[in-house]
Formats: C-alpha cells, sequence, structure tokens
C-alpha cells in the first residue's frame, strides 16, 4: 500500500506539516522579537529562551514516554496543541524579556509531550518497513519544507505587517493540527510490563546506552546541535549587525540554510536503498564539521558575505539532513515495538541534551566575546562527537550478552548485509532457560541458515 493511502497517516502528517509551518512562523517573529527587545544583545536573550526550551524538553520528555501506555494518546496530542495554540497567541503582547521566558517555558514544556509521543505513533499507523523508512523521509522533507518555505512566507509577510502576526499564524496551525489529529485513528500505545516509575523514565535511556549504533547517534546529536545552533542563534545578529540587513534578510537567510535540508531529505530515501545508515550519517557529520570550520574562517577573516554565508549556511542545512533522516529508521531496527515510545523519547531528550550545550555557547559566548571564539568552541564539538560517533559504531557489531540480539538483513538492492542490534525491552534477563536466550538462540538458528549470514555472532555492517 503506497504511504499516503494510509488515511491515519495522512490525517497525522498533515496535523504535523501545519504545525511545522506555524511554528516556522514563530521562530522567525521570537528572533525578531528578542531583537524588538534586547537589541544587540537580542542572540543572548534567544539562547535563554532556547536554553529554557532544551532544558524542559531534556526533563519532560521522558516522563511523558513514561506514562504513554496509561493515556488515550489522540486525547493528549489533541490537548497539547490546545495548549501550545493559546501561548503562541499570547506572545505578541509580551513587553519583558521575562514574558518571553515564561511563555517559551509552558509553551516547550506541550512540545516536549507532543513530539517524541507523536513520533512513536507512527510505526503503529505504518507497520511495513519500505512504507515507514517512506514516512520517516516524508516527516524530514516536512521539516525542511518548513525551514525552507517558513522564512521565506515570513520574508514576504514582513514586508507587509509587524512580525507580531506571525504568532497569529502560529496559533491558528496548532489548532488546524489539533482538529486533524482529532479525525485520526490513533491507536494506545502497548503496556511497557514495567510496573515501576522510574524504570519507565529510563528505560529509552538505557536502551541508549546498550546499544552501538545507538551511543552513534548520541554522537551524532553533537555534531548537529554545535552547526545547528550557529545557524539558529547567530544568523539574527549576523545579518542585521554586520551585513546589515533587515527583518526580511534574517528570514532568506535562514531560507537557506532550508534548501539545504530539503534537496538533500530528498535524496536520502534512495541512498539509504544502497547504502548503510551509518555511512550516509557519518558523512553527514562530516559536511556539519567542514561548514563550521568555513563559518570559523569566514568570521575570523572578515569576510563575511551574502553569498559566502549562505553557501555555508546551505552546507549547515544539507549535512543535518544527511544525519536526522535515517534516525528513525536507526531506532526503529534497534528495539523492539513495545520499546519504541521510550526510546524516541529518549532520543528526543538526549538529542535536545546537545542543544542544551549548544545553545548557550553560540548565544552567551558570542555576545561576550564574539561569533568567531563561540563558533570555535562549537568547531571543535563538532569535530569530537563525529570521531566519537565513527568509535562507538563500528562497522563491526559484535552482540554481546543480553544487550543486542544480531539480526541479518539484505541492505537495499546491493544485498550488503546489514547488523540490527536489537535492544531487549529492560527488564528481561539472560540466564539458562531466559528470555533474551530463547530470543537469542532463534535468532541465531535463522541466522545460520541463511546465506547471507558467515560467521555467528557477527556481522558485517
Amino acid at each position: 500500500m503506497r504511504l499516503f493511502q494510509i488515511r491515519d497517516y495522512r490525517h497525522l502528517f498533515g496535523a504535523q506539516v501545519i504545525a511545522l509551518f506555524g511554528t516556522g512562523l514563530a521562530t522567525v517573529a521570537l528572533g525578531l522579537l528578542a531583537y524588538d527587545l534586547a537589541g544587540p544583545s537580542a542572540g543572548a536573550v534567544l539562547a535563554t529562551a532556547l536554553t529554557i526550551k532544551m532544558v524542559l524538553y531534556v526533563a519532560i520528555a521522558p516522563l511523558a514516554a513514561a506514562y504513554a501506555d496509561r493515556l488515550p494518546r489522540r486525547l493528549f496530542l489533541t490537548l497539547l496543541d490546545v495548549v501550545r495554540a493559546a501561548v503562541v497567541l499570547a506572545l505578541p503582547f509580551v513587553t519583558e524579556v521575562w514574558h518571553v521566558y515564561v511563555l517559551i517555558g509552558v509553551l516547550q514544556s506541550a512540545s516536549a509531550a507532543f513530539t517524541p509521543t507523536f513520533q512513536a505513533v507512527i510505526p503503529d499507523i505504518v507497520t511495513d518497513k519500505a512504507a515507514y523508512t517512506r514516512a520517516l523521509s516524508a516527516s524530514q522533507v516536512a521539516y525542511t519544507m518548513e525551514s525552507l518555505l517558513s522564512p521565506v512566507l515570513a520574508a514576504i509577510a514582513l514586508a507587509f505587517m509587524s512580525f507580531n502576526v506571525l504568532f497569529v499564524g502560529t496559533s491558528v496551525g496548532f489548532v488546524i493540527s489539533a482538529i486533524l489529529v482529532l479525525s485520526a485513528r490513533v491507536p494506545n500505545a502497548r503496556p511497557t510490563g514495567q510496573p515501576r516509575a522510574w524504570d519507565r523514565v529510563t528505560s529509552g535511556i538505557r536502551t541508549f546506552a546498550a546499544t552501538p549504533r545507538l551511543r552513534g547517534v548520541l554522537a551524532l546529536n553533537l555534531v548537529v546541535a554545535s552547526a545547528g545552533s550557529i545557524v539558529i542563534v547567530s544568523t539574527v545578529n549576523v545579518v542585521r549587525d554586520e551585513l546589515g540587513g533587515g527583518q526580511s534578510d534574517v528570514a532568506w537567510m535562514l531560507a537557506a540554510s532550508g534548501s539545504g535540508t530539503l534537496v538533500v531529505a530528498l535524496l536520502v530515501p534512495r541512498l539509504l536503498d544502497r547504502i548503510a545508515e551509518r555511512t550516509v550519517m557519518t558523512a553527514g557529520a562530516g559536511v556539519l564539521v567542514a561548514g563550521v570550520i568555513a563559518a570559523v574562517v569566514m568570521s575570523a577573516t572578515g569576510t563575511v558575505s551574502w553569498a559566502l554565508m549562505a553557501s555555508i549556511w546551505t552546507a549547515i542545512g544539507a549535512g543535518t539532513a544527511m544525519v536526522v533522516t535515517p534516525t528513525g529508521r536507526v531506532i526503529r531496527s534497534a528495539t523492539t515495538p513495545a520499546g519504541l515510545p521510550a526510546t524516541f523519547a529518549a532520543q528526543f531528550s538526549l538529542s535536545h541534551l546537545a542543544w542544551l550545550l549548544t545553545y548557550p555557547l553560540a548565544g552567551w559566548v558570542g555576545t561576550a566575546v564574539g561569533v568567531t571564539t563561540a563558533w570555535s568552541i562549537l568547531g571543535v564539538l563538532a569535530a569530537a562527537g563525529a570521531v566519537a560517533a565513527l568509535a562507538l559504531w563500528p562497522r563491526r557489531t559484535m552482540a554481546r550478552g543480553t544487550g543486542a540480539v544480531p539480526v541479518p538483513a539484505h541492505e537495499g538492492r546491493g544485498g550488503a548485509r546489514r547488523a540490527l542490534d536489537v535492544a531487549l525491552p529492560v527488564g528481561v534477563k539472560s540466564g539458562s532457560g531466559g528470555a533474551a536466550q530463547s530470543v537469542h538462540r532463534r535468532s541465531t538458528r535463522r541466522a545460520s541458515s541463511s546465506p547471507a549470514y558467515s560467521t555467528p555472532g557477527r556481522t558485517r555492517r
């Protein structure tokens, strides 16, 4: 079945796209609001607002996932959309910087609960692996279309109206998203079988710690955050203070990054038919590191120009798509269906922990001592993350203990072998006659009978 023939997915995808475009308009407006309230210190204000966002994402996402199997997910998602619509509608009326911080805190608390819950719903609706890969790509294309078109729409709108009106567009988007979610049949989460709240909260994080490929994803999160924070935090000040641009010019520069993300996101699904996720994602990390280095050189040599900055921003957008697009596919292949909500929530929380580190560096350090120093520190972090990803996610994956089960699978048309280190549910114990050994024996028997499997316990990535 074609992906968009699935009615419930179609409605949820529509909800995602509309909410994303509303959020994109608000992102542009928030940067301009910060500049309106704080002037040259806008970078520090924006960094503080984004830091509040990251703290809440890190803290709330695992809690939401822990209780996801006890809540009606459709009603929960709808309520969170309504809360976000109300908060964004209040942003045009703020007159003090601290008002921004309070409203951003409420808004991002709702988003921190919404996003991982939404991500965990999709594999329950799109059960075919190939269709799910396309769903991941469609989701990333939606994100990239938003990052490209929202600034363009904002630039056009700002030629005729105040940036405060963009917040109204965001609120309307959240309301429409809520209506579409209500119109879809959203299955409730599978029971995790974990009675203790602490086990439910930490199960996804422990899955990441026990699974080699997910440890690699953690390192790649740092690369994405290091490069992305330069674009998100620093664009408004560089464009307005160094290039002398206006409000719409900020939006167009953000659109340059989005264009790179869009083009690559459209190509990645075809690449994943032939090339391993690890190869695509680590190559994307290399592109991001090169982009940050280029940004540092541009700033240090005083050669900031419209064309050069747009080129670097485009490269950073492209590298981001190479890393982010396959991530959901890696997570799904590395855990069990019952563990998906917790693992998606862990990725959401842990990835934003990286942003929690990089946003203040880009904003506060950039404001205090200059963007060259701030970007240099972020470049070091990006390079360290790329190297760590190569070490933590080796080409050869050994299954040891109960942390991973080797599942051979063909990779695309070329038939290259792939190891899926699938984390067992937290609480499954090994031992004679245990469930883990039973799973391992069944997997090994299936694998040993497959012509693509040559060495027990070891597969090639």
